[in-house]
């Protein structure tokens, strides 16, 4: 018998290795989901039981391996069955703020002490620093987030995760998906604006699930169209904070920005979490 960790950082079971395999199937979990057996204080990752992942999901690789495509078939079979409403979002985004005021505000410091002069001189490299530093600061970021909303153990170099877990897929995703939907934005501008949202979690989704880029694009994709409006409404909800924080001198940037983002990864959990 095993107990897992939710992604509301709520602990489940003692359920039988059948029924993880279930909720593995269905999306709710996965292979970096916190497990332990029952009874036991030591907890592990699913990974780490071939009793439960076996045969092996990930082809018994090294850590940094991409997940194969097959793999991306969980979050895409289970979307139907999975959805999350907007403003419970951004209520839950509040109160994880709040209890992590200063260590956000601090990450959105660093956001803005790296993207300032990366903004300069992205101007005159054509955005080529964007790509290979500001997406992967952005993806690390997120990635800080999600581990506080998982509950799990979050530290300050976890804002580089987008460098040191899958660095060139998160900039192959973000090249490539900025031309296709530039391309989309030429083709009487409906399909950009269709994929600018569709794309909204592919970054957050390749740094932790370790994705191929294209994978990572077509999984959010996929996901997103059945749920479009949903996400439209979401990102269109967070420029009202943006405004709001831009009058407050400027400063008040510093908690719109992970407000915004930590609704944005609890939309992401809600859709592509360990735990529905």
């Amino acid at each position: 018998m095993y107990t897992i960790i939710g992604g509301d950082g709520r602990e489940y079971g003692p359920v039988t290795a059948e029924q993880v395999r279930s909720w593995m199937a269905g999306g709710r979990a996965n292979l970096d989901t916190k497990i332990k057996v029952a009874g036991s204080f030591d907890w592990k990752t699913i990974a780490d039981f071939p009793e439960i992942v076996s045969p092996p999901a990930s082809g018994g690789g090294s850590g940094d391996a991409l997940v194969p495509p097959a793999a991306l078939a969980v979050p895409g079979a289970a979307v139907a069955a999975r959805d999350f409403d907007v403003m419970s979002c951004y209520e839950r985004s509040w109160k994880l703020l709040k209890a992590n005021f200063w260590p956000f505000v601090g990450m959105a410091v660093v956001m803005v002490v790296f993207g300032l002069p990366l903004g300069f001189f992205a101007q005159r490299t054509h955005g080529l620093l964007s790509w290979l530093v500001g997406a992967p600061l952005g993806a690390g970021f997120y990635y800080y987030i999600l581990l506080k909303v998982r509950g799990q153990p979050a530290a300050f170099g976890d804002l580089f995760a987008g460098f040191t877990r899958n660095y060139l897929q998160v900039v192959l995703a973000t090249l490539v998906g900025f031309v296709i939907t530039m391309i989309g934005f030429v083709c009487l501008i409906l399909p950009g604006i269709y994929l600018l949202v569709a794309y909204a979690f592919s970054n957050l989704l390749i740094t932790d699930k370790k994705v191929a880029f294209w994978d990572g694009l077509e999984a959010s994709r996929k996901t997103v169209t059945r749920h479009w409006w949903s996400v439209f409404g979401l990102l269109l909800l967070g420029i009202p904070f943006l405004i709001l924080g831009a009058a407050c001198l400027g400063v008040g940037i510093l908690v719109a920005v992970p407000f915004i983002m930590g609704a944005v990864t609890y939309a992401y959990e809600d859709l592509f979490g360990s735990v529905a």
